[in-house]
């Protein structure tokens, strides 16, 4: 498949890299996360530990063990979006050995960090949003996410079953989607680079691990019944929290889905206005929903600097969004969580109707 390709930079990635690399200049801050950030990062891990050691060694009474289940479920989330997600990006640290741990907690929960390079890294900041390239937009046949897509009757009702898709993101993706791509060798339909030995050592090693310490070893210790119900709970509360987080950024009414020329394959824009007719930002003045979801709120500023640490978002916020004005370029964003999460079910709607 021949690639899209954007229109060569102007003026206004130029002008936002200097301003950007001014700030962190002036301030003599690195842009990778900070002493707060492994903080958070030390916490997270700590709870987690801590809710498996309890639901696997100490059997709480099934009230208890259901609501730790949920529990952990946010929590594997929650690590996702503030440790993994910077780790995979190298922002996590300016230790690269450090940001290569913080990139395999995904490996340690059950997903592939070469996968993830591959398919987030890779395909999805690049390509965001384009139809037949962005893999994040596929969730075919179930549902329907870009006008381009082929739609079926039962996507009406898409905005009233998401949730329920959503919920088996986590689970479908570290028992099937990630054997999908490996085998397959490919993220949807952009081919997968080669793999070395060293690269399928480490996945078929953390898979197997994965499946001792979240499968077999709670099956012995609690059987199978409760193994089952508490596997299931976390990873539907793992999964929606993830998907529900992620899909704010792109698929709302505000988001735009460019398509390539159909014979050269070239985009209207440059990449870096691509990224902002195709992402949003929701909430960026709730302090708490930043520091649960990894500064993900922000993903215009992720979008356009993603090896800069989310801890940096914020500051990042107030350059980006004053040079949009300057060149009368969109900078969209809700203020509150719930509209974006309205907007959300409102271009599911749509999609399923239109």
């Amino acid at each position: 498949m021949l690639l899209p390709k954007f229109a060569p930079p102007r003026s206004f990635h130029a002008e936002l890299k200097r301003r950007t690399a001014e700030y962190f200049a002036t301030t003599g801050k690195a842009q990778t996360g900070n002493a707060s950030l492994l903080g958070k990062a030390a916490l997270l891990l700590g709870a987690l530990v801590t809710l498996y050691v309890h639901l696997v060694f100490f059997t709480p009474a099934a009230g208890w063990a259901l609501a730790e289940c949920v529990l952990m479920g946010g929590v594997l989330a929650l690590i996702g979006f503030n440790v993994m997600h910077d780790g995979a990006h190298g922002s996590f640290s300016r230790h690269g050995w450090l940001n290569k741990v913080a990139a395999f907690t995904l490996n340690v929960f059950g997903g592939s960090s070469y996968m993830w390079d591959a398919k987030h890294n890779t395909v999805h900041h690049m390509y965001t949003n384009i139809e037949g390239v962005d893999d994040d937009l596929d969730i075919r046949p179930w549902m329907r996410l870009t006008p381009d897509q082929p739609r079926h009757r039962a996507h009406r009702f898409q905005h009233l079953y998401f949730g329920f898709f959503y919920c088996l993101l986590y689970i479908s993706w570290i028992l099937f989607t990630d054997y999908q791509k490996y085998f397959s060798r490919k993220i949807g339909s952009v081919a997968l680079k080669p793999m070395s030995t060293n690269d399928h050592l480490i996945f078929w090693g953390f898979k197997i691990l994965n499946l001792g310490l979240f499968v077999a070893l709670p099956m012995y210790m609690l059987g199978w019944g409760p193994w089952l119900a508490g596997f299931l709970l976390t990873g539907a509360v793992a999964g929606f929290t993830l998907s529900i987080v992620f899909q704010l950024a792109h698929t709302v009414e505000q988001a735009a889905f460019p398509v390539p020329h159909e014979t050269t394959r070239k985009m209207e824009d440059e990449w870096a206005i691509h990224q902002l007719r195709t992402t949003a930002n929701f909430a960026t003045d709730s302090r708490v929903i930043s520091w649960l979801v990894g500064g993900l709120n922000f993903q215009v500023e992720h979008h356009l600097f993603p090896k800069i640490s989310h801890v940096h978002y914020p500051k990042l916020s107030k350059i980006i969004r004053q040079t949009c004005e300057e060149f009368g370029l969109p900078y969209q964003e809700y203020p509150k969580m719930r509209y974006a999460v309205a907007s959300h079910v409102a271009f599911l709607r749509q999609m399923g109707r239109a």
